[in-house]
């Protein structure tokens, strides 16, 4: 059976599980592409540059949406994030798939820029269970956690708007759920 290249949005509040979903997709699912995004923001404790994220100063990515690198940029809790066209069009004109993981708001800019993309929320099982997780991140300040939450309450209003919407209320459940959903817009059963 051939698959036909798409772009998947993975989207989802802070602490959703994003991530997690992503990597443990990753494995089961090697072909798909994956992209490294760019900020502005400062590494964290344990991420590598350039593997993590591309960390560029405020005047390299302003220089970037002025030439028009980007799939798609936003501003999020005061950085820039965004999808440079050059991690994405490698793998579709390879005929692979893409997986970008990145907010709600960059979610729907993508879906601007390239209207086919797939875009798939990752739910919190709830605003109890997200608020557990970011605390035991233990990355950010109180402050932050509340206003992290403050946000994730108005990104889980959007989530409708999304193509599909997982659940991450176990992982190994989701991470199949999501295997699924991908396959089978590869495979045209969802057109």
């Amino acid at each position: 059976m051939s698959r036909i290249p798409r772009l998947f949005v993975i989207s989802g509040p802070s602490g959703a599980g994003k991530g997690t979903l992503v990597s443990l997709l990753r494995k089961r699912r090697p072909d798909l592409g994956l992209t490294v995004s760019a900020t502005t923001r400062k590494p964290r404790e344990g991420e590598t540059p350039n593997v993590s994220y591309y960390f560029v100063t405020e005047d390299t990515f302003s220089a970037w949406v002025a030439e028009g690198a980007f799939l798609e940029h936003a501003g999020n809790y005061g950085n820039r994030y965004g999808t440079l066209w050059s991690e994405v069009n490698p793998h579709l004109k390879a005929g692979r798939s893409v997986i970008l993981e990145i907010d709600v708001q960059g979610g729907f800019n993508v879906r601007k820029a390239f209207p086919d993309a797939v875009l798939i929320f990752i739910m919190p099982p709830s605003i109890e269970d997200l608020e557990a997780r970011l605390r035991h991140r233990g990355t950010e300040t109180e402050e932050q956690i509340q206003k992290r939450l403050k946000r994730a309450i108005a990104e889980l209003e959007l989530a409708p708007q999304y193509d599909e919407i997982v659940v991450n209320d176990d992982r190994k459940r989701a991470c199949s759920e999501l295997v699924a959903l991908i396959d089978s817009y590869e495979t045209d059963e969802r057109n």
